[in-house]
């Protein structure tokens, strides 16, 4: 008999009261019902509380009958300020979706009129994330993907900018026929065309709209998501806000006018709320939800407390305390069945509750916006959880390093990390980290421009090229050996890409996955334990193929090359305890519960190297 696991929830109404149409999902079991572990979840799998509906259904219903499934839409919204995380609520949502057997994808809808993120500093706009396709996107695209499954690509963001464009494009082609091109509908229409794109073989699609409710730049989208109501189907669209219930110390209490505003606002464009998630500090008492659903026209349990977190990872288990997989399971009339979270809650504790602790240098020119390594960040914390350790992050400024020197900025440091960058500002001092790193036979990982830099500082001080130098940096220079790659083979789309000095900036990268080959032995292969990847890469500068020879001779090992070795991917130094550089950006594809081989290995080695000097001092706490 199968092995069966009761998951104490409370009991969907739907249990009780009118059956709800069925959506593609078998009758049983339900939300609070004893489930079946055999029939429902591959525990083998690390993501096993994550598998998609597909897996799990069996032959009866699942893909038999495509007009019994109707894709629902979530819409989230932001009011009152920024950055309240709506992101991460859509992320959160999404995973608690996956977790009771359904297919999700996602998109973010951003109001800037720059066609995509790619050219934007990151100080304005933090991260740059990268999809296998090639896309630069939002960083709000890494959340969806370290939470889900759901993989992000070109059609899962779109801007402002791009709306205009494709609807300009159109207009000079005469795909109007001599109208007169208006934001209603043309623009309009665009935009749901993109929301509709999207949609491949999902359960659910969520979309998150950027900004805040009442800017002026992001009234287009929200009247597409109005009229979008009525296009599919009321019973198909749900409308999520994300809104702030600010906490008053010198009075002690919460203040819900913020909220109030924001949703009157909202409501005054004819888009009337189903569910309010409240960002505050504390727990919002009953009395309160009463409070703003009675004037925000919601029902009291569609008011859920976002209480801020120790760790992001916390807020879907938050979301499903306060019961809302349940109310939108129930508001989108959709059968599912229990929410598996066993494994999701286990890898927060192992998250929050580390036995051991590393401290780990970051050495870059975008430290004071920490969101400029947001996929960074949360890669090392993955890594820390694989070597049960707290990954302790010291962001340390390149340009202090370059005037300072790196030994008193960087001396307690367990491992040191390079990551990407553009533009001169700082790059001394990163070479002077990587050198230090190198003498000092610390674990050092170099990605992006860091590998690059690492290149540059081997060919200065081992190989004796003293003006050994990128292109990106002096174009001038006598000994390129990081240089523009003018052409190379593109093997997403077979084909090869040329590019020049006079290519435009937007868009002209190497971007998205390509395949590398490993060298049997390596660091790389050691921590991949495979002959052959696929990473993410976003640079316009490569490693120059005249040096490889030379710097070879002085001891560096080209341990990942491109299948027709023409690229180098991966460089690392024999004679230390681990010196790794990759020309990708892993970071990319780290997930909290499948931790990227690259970041367990130098985490590991960077843990080995803190027991060395500091034998059983270690502590416990969480940095994610």
């Amino acid at each position: 008999m199968a092995a069966q696991r009761r998951i104490s929830l409370r009991k969907s109404p739907s249990a009780h009261g009118p059956s709800p149409r069925r959506h593609g999902r078998p009758e049983t079991p339900l939300s609070g019902v004893v489930v079946s572990e055999s029939a429902c979840v591959d525990f083998g799998s690390p993501f096993a509380i994550l598998l998609p509906a597909s897996k799990c259904l069996g032959n009866d219903i699942a893909g038999k009958d495509d007009t019994l499934r109707q894709t629902k839409f979530i819409f989230i919204t932001g009011g009152v300020l920024s950055s309240l995380g709506k992101g991460l609520a859509a992320a959160s949502i999404a995973a608690l979706m996956e977790s009771r057997g359904l297919r999700v994808t996602l998109m973010k809808l951003d109001p800037y009129i720059n066609v995509d993120p790619g050219t934007m500093n990151p100080f304005q706009h933090g991260e740059v994330f990268v999809t296998d396709d090639g896309a630069e996107t939002d960083l709000d695209l890494g959340h969806y993907e370290r939470f889900t499954h759901a993989r992000m690509s070109k059609k899962n963001n779109y801007t402002s900018g791009g709306i205009y464009y494709s609807v300009i494009t159109k207009e000079r082609r005469g795909d109007y026929l001599g109208g007169t091109v208006q934001v209603i509908p043309h623009v309009t229409d665009e935009i749901k065309d993109c929301i509709k794109g999207a949609v491949d073989d999902v359960d659910i699609e969520i979309v998150e709209i950027g900004g805040t409710v009442g800017d002026i730049e992001s009234l287009p989208f929200l009247e597409a998501i109005r009229q979008f109501r009525t296009d599919v189907g009321r019973e198909n669209v749900l409308y999520i806000h994300v809104t702030l219930v600010p906490y008053l110390s010198t009075s002690g209490e919460v203040k819900t006018k913020p909220t109030q505003h924001s949703v009157k606002e909202l409501r005054s464009i004819g888009i009337q709320p189903d569910i309010l998630l409240c960002r505050t500090e504390k727990f919002l008492s009953g009395d309160i939800k009463k409070k703003i659903a009675h004037f925000c026209n919601v029902d009291t349990d569609a008011v859920i407390t976002a209480k801020d977190v120790e760790c992001i990872y916390e807020v879907p288990l938050l979301f499903h305390q306060e019961g809302l997989d349940e109310k939108i399971v129930r508001m989108l009339n959709i059968w599912t069945r229990a929410p598996l979270l066993d494994t999701w809650a286990g890898m927060v504790l192992q998250l929050k509750e580390p036995s051991h602790a590393v401290r780990i240098a970051i050495v870059g020119k975008y430290i004071d916006l920490k969101e400029s390594y947001k996929s960074l960040n949360e890669a090392l914390v993955h890594g820390g959880a694989a070597n049960d350790a707290r990954v302790i992050l010291d962001y340390v400024d390149s340009e202090n390093v370059e005037k300072d020197g790196g030994e008193a900025l960087i001396e307690g440091a367990e491992g040191i990390l390079i990551p990407g960058g553009f533009g001169q500002r700082g790059v001394e001092g990163k070479i002077k980290a990587i050198r230090y790193a190198r003498e000092n036979r610390i674990p050092f990982l170099g990605i992006c421009l860091g590998m690059q830099l690492a290149t540059v500082e081997f060919a200065r001080h081992v190989a004796g090229i003293e003006k050994a130098h990128s292109m990106e940096f002096d174009k001038n220079t006598s000994h390129p050996v990081i240089f523009l790659m003018r052409e190379w083979f593109d093997y997403k789309n077979n084909q090869m890409i040329r590019r020049s000095e006079g290519s435009d900036f937007g868009g002209t990268m190497r971007l998205g996955a390509y395949p590398c080959v490993l060298e049997p032995g390596s660091l790389a292969y050691e921590a991949y334990g495979c002959p052959e990847i696929s990473e993410r890469h976003r640079h316009r500068y490569e490693f120059n193929n005249a040096y490889r020879e030379t710097l070879g001779e002085h001891g560096m090992r080209f341990t990942g090359l491109s299948p027709d070795k023409n690229l180098v991917e991966i460089i690392e130094i024999p004679d230390h305890p681990w010196f790794l550089g990759c020309q990708f950006h892993p970071e990319f594809k780290s997930r909290p519960m499948e931790p990227h081989p690259i970041f367990r290995a130098f985490v590991g080695k960077s843990l080995e190297e803190a027991m060395r000097k500091r034998p059983g001092d270690f502590g416990k706490a969480c940095v994610c």
